[in-house]
């Protein structure tokens, strides 16, 4: 035998051959290595089942899987508010939880925390992008359109942008 039937070998465990993870072990798996949404969970496990999926097979093990606890909406929105919540605003990430299928009970209560911090963490985005007031009109609108992208309100963006010293609503220091 050659080298590379010997590592196939060890690799199979003296030759036997691992066998396919089951539906549960699958969804265990993913669960373990991080939180995931009922219909994110949901479209990779069909995605697993291949050209026939058995949704309502996929159905009860969700099911399953919430009665245990191991699968939580509001757990995976409070996860994702608290990642997400370093670089985009409010918006951004309802929208995000949104589509991936979370109820807005769950939503309002994974955001509520980061509500009052809103502005900090815009004025530090804003800060770490750009640090100096806009020097002109257009300046001025690609930072607006920055902290836009990233979910902020129109308020927490003009009371950064206000901060800087620039005056938001005439445009007086721009000649």
């Amino acid at each position: 035998m050659n080298n590379f039937d010997d590592r196939e070998q060890k690799a199979g465990r003296c030759g036997q051959q691992r066998s396919p993870l089951t539906l549960k072990a699958r969804a265990i798996r993913c669960l373990a290595l991080r939180e995931y949404s009922r219909k994110e969970l949901r479209q990779k496990l069909l995605r697993f089942q291949g050209d026939e999926p058995n949704e309502r097979e996929v159905e009860e093990l969700l099911d399953d899987l919430e009665k245990r606890n191991y699968l939580s909406d509001e757990r995976f929105a409070g996860t994702r508010a608290r990642i997400r919540s370093a670089k985009f605003g409010n918006a951004r990430i309802a929208y995000e939880l949104k589509m991936q299928g979370v109820s807005a009970e769950h939503i309002a209560k994974a955001l509520s925390p980061y509500k009052e911090t809103e502005y900090e963490r815009a004025q530090a985005l804003w800060e770490k992008r750009f640090g100096n007031a806009p020097k002109d009109f257009k300046e001025r609108a690609k930072q607006i359109r920055y902290l836009s992208n990233r979910g902020f309100s129109m308020d927490v963006i003009r009371h950064v942008i206000e901060s800087s010293g620039t005056d938001f609503e005439d445009g007086s220091d721009f000649e």
